[in-house]
C-alpha cells in the first residue's frame, strides 16, 4: 500500500498541475466597474505585488492573453476563502461569456485536490483572456492561486491522478488502522490507540482537503475550509499525542510535558477561534494559528534533544519517520505566512507529509512492537528462571520441599512415597569435608533423578533426605534405587549408602500427605534400625470412605 501511494504521489504532479499556467494581475473592485471595461484598462491592475498584500475585500483578477489548448477548455484554480466567484471569458471575436458560483453552491465546480474547475463550452471563437470577480475574499494566501487552462483530456487526467493519490492514501490509512487495532487488542500499548487516532484525523483531513467532502455533500465551501482547519489541528495534536506515547515517559518528564500540552492547547484554541469567527478577525487569528504551528514544530528539536540526552531507544526511528513530514510542515507554514510563494506542490505538501508521517510512523510502531516482543521474551525468560530458582534446590537442582508438595498434593489415585536418607552423612562431611559432602549430595540427586520414572517426582526435602513420588500403578523397584546408588562413583571413592522407606496411599489433600509421610518415615526408621543400606515397605494406607 505504501508503494502504491509512492507511485501515486510521483505520478500526480504530471496530471494535477496540468495545462498552461496563467499569469494574473489584481485590482480592487470599484463602483461602476464592468467586465468589458476591466478587460480594456491597463493601469488599474498590479502584476508584481503578491495578491495577499492587498488584504481582504472584493477583487478583479485578470489573466494575460493566452492561446486556448483545444476545442473545449478547462479553467482551473485553487480553492480559497471567498463568498462568490464570477468568471468572465473574453473570446477572440470580442464576445464575453459569464460563469460563476457562490460558496454555498460550489460543489459542482470543486474537483479533487480542492481545485475549482470551469469547462468552457466550445465556440467558434476560442477564449483568449479570463477575468475573475471575487467577492469577500479573505485573501490570506491569495485571491486566485494556481490559475491554469487545459483541454478536457488533461482535466480528466488530472482528476484521475488525484483520485489515485487520495485512494492510495485512504487505503494506506485503513490498512494501518486495521493492522494497529488488531495489534492493540493483543498488546494494549498506549501508543497504539494514539497512532490510530492520528491516522483517523489524517484520513478526515484528507477527506475534507481533497474536496471530496464538498463534492458529496455540496457543503458551503467556506464551511468545508473551517472543517479542514479543525481536522488539520486535530491531526497535528494527535501526532504530538502519538509522539508522547511513543517515547519513554521520562523523555517528556519535566518542563517538556506541560510545554507540549500548552502548545497543543494553543493549536486547538486558535483553530477553533478561526473556525468560529472567520471572516471576522481572520488575519490576526490566522497569524495566531501559524504561530501555534511554529511552536509545535519548535517542540521537535526539544524532543529529539531530550531523547538523545536520555539515550532513548526510539530516537533514531522517530527521527527517520518524522524528518520528512516535519520539513514539509515547515515549508507549508512558511507558505501560510506568505514567506514563500504559493505553489501546487506546497499546497499538496500537507497530504504528502501526512502520507510520509503515517507510513514511516508505522515503521516506528513496528520497531516498538519488536522491542516489546524482545522485552516480553526477556521478562518471560527471567520469570521462568525466577520460578525455577524458587522451585528448585540450588545445590542439587531437584525440586525443593515447597515445589514438591505443590506438585504432589492433589494427585489422583494411589501414590507411592519413597523416602531416601544418606547413611552416616555427618561422618561423610567430617571425612571429606563439606565440599565433598555437597558433591555426594549431587551424586545421590543424579542417581535418584535417573531412577524415577517420567510420571514421578523427586525432591530434596531435608539436609540429606530425599523424597520420590510415583503412582502406585507404575512399576517401581526401590531396591533398584539402592543398586544405582551403590554403582555411583563417590568423591575420593568413598563408600556411601542410603536407607529407604516406602508407603502407598492417597495424596489428594495436605492431611493425606502428612499421613503418607509419617508412614514412609516409620519404614525409613525401620530400615535404619535393621542395619541401613536397605529398603523397608510399610503397609499401604487406605482412603477413608
Amino acid at each position: 500500500m505504501a508503494i502504491a501511494l509512492l507511485f501515486a504521489v510521483l505520478a500526480t504532479p504530471a496530471t494535477a498541475a496540468i495545462g498552461t499556467a496563467l499569469d494574473t494581475c489584481i485590482a480592487r473592485v470599484q463602483p461602476h466597474d464592468t467586465p468589458a471595461t476591466m478587460f480594456g484598462v491597463r493601469d488599474r491592475f498590479d502584476c508584481r505585488r503578491r495578491q495577499s498584500s492587498y488584504g481582504s475585500g472584493d477583487f478583479w483578477i485578470r489573466s494575460r492573453p493566452f492561446v486556448a489548448p483545444g476545442t473545449m477548455t478547462a479553467v482551473r484554480f485553487a480553492s480559497t476563502w471567498q463568498d462568490r466567484v464570477t468568471l468572465y471569458v473574453l473570446h477572440a471575436d470580442g464576445h464575453i461569456t459569464r460563469h460563476g458560483f457562490d460558496s454555498g453552491h460550489a460543489g459542482n465546480n470543486l474537483m479533487l485536490g480542492a481545485t475549482f474547475q470551469f469547462m468552457l463550452p466550445p465556440r467558434a471563437a476560442p477564449p483568449v483572456q479570463i477575468l475573475w470577480r471575487v467577492e469577500r475574499s479573505l485573501n490570506l494566501r491569495g485571491v486566485i492561486s494556481g490559475a491554469r487552462i487545459a483541454d478536457h483530456h488533461q482535466a480528466a487526467g488530472s482528476e484521475l491522478g488525484m483520485a489515485a493519490l487520495y485512494a492510495a492514501f485512504a487505503g494506506m490509512c485503513l490498512a494501518l488502522l486495521i493492522y494497529n487495532l488488531a495489534l492493540w487488542a493483543a498488546l494494549r500499548q498506549a501508543f497504539q490507540p494514539a497512532y490510530c487516532l492520528m491516522v483517523l484525523c489524517l484520513l478526515g483531513y484528507a477527506f475534507s482537503s481533497s474536496g471530496l467532502l464538498g463534492q458529496i455533500t455540496d457543503i458551503d465551501n467556506n464551511d468545508r475550509m473551517r472543517i479542514n482547519y479543525l481536522l488539520l489541528a486535530a491531526s497535528a495534536v494527535a501526532a504530538l499525542t502519538f509522539a508522547r506515547a511513543f517515547f519513554e515517559r521520562r523523555v517528556f518528564d519535566g518542563w517538556l510535558r506541560p510545554a507540549s500540552s500548552a502548545v497543543a492547547g494553543a493549536v486547538i484554541v486558535t483553530t477553533i477561534g478561526f473556525a468560529l469567527f472567520a471572516p471576522h478577525f481572520a488575519r490576526p487569528i490566522d497569524a495566531a494559528v501559524n504561530l501555534s504551528y511554529l511552536l509545535l514544530l519548535g517542540l521537535v528539536p526539544a524532543i529529539l534533544w531530550r531523547a538523545w540526552r536520555l539515550r532513548s531507544n526510539h530516537l533514531w526511528i522517530f527521527a527517520l519517520a518524522w524528518g520528512g513530514p516535519v520539513f514539509l510542515a515547515g515549508v507549508r507554514i512558511l507558505a501560510a505566512m506568505n514567506v514563500i510563494a504559493w505553489h501546487w506542490w506546497i499546497d499538496q505538501s500537507t497530504l504528502l507529509a501526512m502520507a510520509m508521517e503515517a507510513a514511516l510512523s508505522s515503521l516506528g510502531v513496528a520497531y516498538r512492537i519488536r522491542l516489546l516482543s524482545v522485552e516480553r521474551d526477556e521478562a518471560r525468560e527471567q520469570e521462568i528462571a525466577a520460578r525455577l530458582l524458587a522451585a528448585t534446590d540450588p545445590l542439587t537442582g531437584l525440586l525443593n520441599r515447597r515445589a514438591f508438595l505443590e506438585q504432589a498434593i492433589g494427585r489422583e489415585g494411589e501414590q507411592r512415597l519413597i523416602l531416601a536418607d544418606i547413611d552416616h552423612f555427618k561422618t561423610v562431611n567430617e571425612t571429606i569435608g563439606h565440599d565433598g559432602g555437597d558433591e555426594v549430595l549431587r551424586v545421590v540427586a543424579r542417581a535418584l533423578q535417573a531412577a524415577v520414572p517420567a510420571e514421578g517426582l523427586v525432591a530434596r526435602v531435608g539436609g540429606e533426605e530425599f523424597a520420590l513420588i510415583v503412582p502406585a500403578g507404575v512399576p517401581f523397584d526401590a531396591e533398584g534405587v539402592l543398586d544405582r546408588l551403590r554403582a555411583e562413583r563417590m568423591p575420593f571413592d568413598m563408600t556411601v549408602t542410603a536407607s529407604v522407606g516406602t508407603c502407598v496411599g492417597p495424596l489428594l489433600r495436605e492431611i493425606d500427605w502428612k499421613a503418607l509421610y509419617r508412614c514412609a518415615d516409620r519404614a525409613l526408621f525401620e530400615a535404619k534400625a535393621a542395619g541401613r543400606d536397605r529398603v523397608r515397605d510399610a503397609a499401604p494406607l487406605f482412603r477413608a470412605a
